[in-house]
């Protein structure tokens, strides 16, 4: 089939990746460069937290979170970057003072899924066994099973893909105005496909209902003194931070979860909590090198869960919140096995 796809984000490369392997031709619009440069997706710390997340989240979200996990690998190995992918599970720990709410975030977790049962308790002895720089702190949980997606590795490497693929073709800094029954109205014309897929995110304001913005605030730093070499999250009363490893010692940090749909730079406030909790958590941070400051808006809805929507020639993938890299490959698949291509 002729397919458009209007949004090429994160979800809409997962897509594209997916219809290719089906042997589709695709036509992708995005306002943005191939290389997604304002993407959510490249500003992620592709975390594939899904255990952690469980706290605040439905269970539909560990479930299709589970099956993202195993569809992961033969992606990143359709774009030849298979070492992009990591699963050796994470750490979570706390500062004494918060061990209660440490103990009690686990308790969260083992109440909602019985698969939580896995988390192992740590001590020193434990922590520094699988993380000797992190032989400061007394008290974790190890979360087997999780993981992460070097995300700014899987945008670049798609980009390369796409743009080099025989079958599709990329139109590059076009605004979508609409997107209908199997038309992409762009550039003030309106291109027809036997099928379109809207995944434009906050792009899709004006056709999707309770759409909005939630802003997220992450460092990259580089830190030749620190050597961690899975996510890892400190628990603390106001944020959860969490530390990111990428090769050769650099680190992508975050916690900020803001409700608004401002993009302007990263605030004083945000950023002197941001860095004084990762310099708490390892001392190594103090000399780190500050490469980039992001910020994004993910699009989210009202329930904070993604949404499917089906209609003649149409498909819409939106609202998958802070959720992109642990959801996106199972929302494709669920929405390509509903039928709609056939």
């Amino acid at each position: 089939m002729n397919i458009g796809i209007a949004g090429v984000g994160l979800v809409g490369r997962v897509l594209a990746l997916n219809l290719l392997q089906q042997g589709h031709t695709l036509t992708l619009f995005d306002e943005d460069t191939a290389y997604g440069d304002s993407a959510a997706g490249m500003t992620a710390a592709g975390m594939l937290a899904v255990f952690a997340e469980l706290e605040s989240a439905e269970s539909i979200i560990f479930e299709h979170g589970q099956r993202s996990i195993a569809l992961w690998p033969e992606l990143l190995k359709q774009i030849n970057i298979l070492d992009a992918y990591q699963q050796e599970g994470s750490i979570i720990t706390a500062h004494p003072q918060d061990y209660n709410e440490l103990e009690h975030f686990i308790e969260t977790l083992q109440s909602k899924v019985s698969e939580a049962s896995e988390i192992q308790r740590l001590d020193k002895e434990g922590i520094v066994a699988l993380e000797p720089d992190l032989e400061q702190h007394s008290k974790a949980f190890y979360i087997p099973h999780e993981g992460q997606v070097d995300a700014q590795r899987f945008m670049h490497a798609s980009s390369e893909y796409l743009l080099a693929h025989s079958d599709v073709t990329w139109h590059q800094k076009t605004k979508v105005m609409d997107v209908s029954s199997g038309a992409i109205f762009a550039n003030n014309e309106v291109q027809h496909f036997d099928w379109v897929f809207d995944t434009r995110g906050l792009g899709a304001q004006e056709q999707v209902n309770d759409l909005r913005g939630v802003r997220g605030e992450v460092f990259w730093l580089d830190a030749p003194e620190v050597h961690i070499t899975r996510p890892t999250r400190m628990l603390h009363p106001r944020y959860k931070i969490y530390i990111v490893p990428r090769p050769n010692n650099r680190y992508v940090i975050g916690a900020t979860e803001i409700e608004s749909e401002d993009k302007s730079p990263m605030s004083v406030r945000s950023s002197l909590e941001l860095l004084s909790a990762v310099y708490s958590m390892h001392s190594g941070f103090a000399e780190a090198r500050i490469v980039n400051m992001l910020t994004n808006c993910r699009p989210s809805l009202r329930d904070n869960l993604p949404k499917i929507e089906h209609s003649t020639k149409m498909t819409r993938i939106n609202g998958l919140y802070r959720h992109g890299y642990l959801l996106a490959p199972a929302i494709v698949e669920k929405a390509l096995n509903e039928g709609v291509l056939k």
